[in-house]
């Protein structure tokens, strides 16, 4: 493994993004193993036919983590990034606002 090629991507994506190359190269490293658990998560509810929306945001979320920090700091935000968010907020919203429903009516049914 070349170490200068890694520093120089790192570095390289800085510049590109004008944020601190090493803090989101270790968000973006740092992320891997969250994102892998919760996508083993995520897998292993749709198999067992559980709940996936808790799996399936913390999933997107660590995908998309060091790119959250590129919108917060940084600049030249790819575009796909904010459709991915975009998509997170709507279905979180979704999932949520369907959940009080159901939550609402099993209330409703007991009372």
């Amino acid at each position: 493994m070349n170490l200068n090629a890694l520093y120089e991507w790192f570095t390289g994506l800085g510049a590109e993004y004008g944020v601190d190359p090493l803090l989101f190269g270790a968000i973006y490293v740092g992320a891997i193993p969250f994102f892998t658990v919760c996508l083993g998560w995520l897998v292993r509810n749709l198999k067992q036919k559980k709940p996936v929306v808790l799996p399936a945001l913390l999933t997107g979320f660590f995908f998309i983590s060091a790119y959250l920090y590129l919108i917060i700091a940084g600049q030249n935000v790819p575009l796909w990034v904010y459709l991915v968010i975009a998509l997170l907020v709507v279905f979180g919203a979704y999932s949520t606002g369907k959940t009080i429903r159901k939550r609402l009516s099993q209330t409703e049914d007991t009372s």
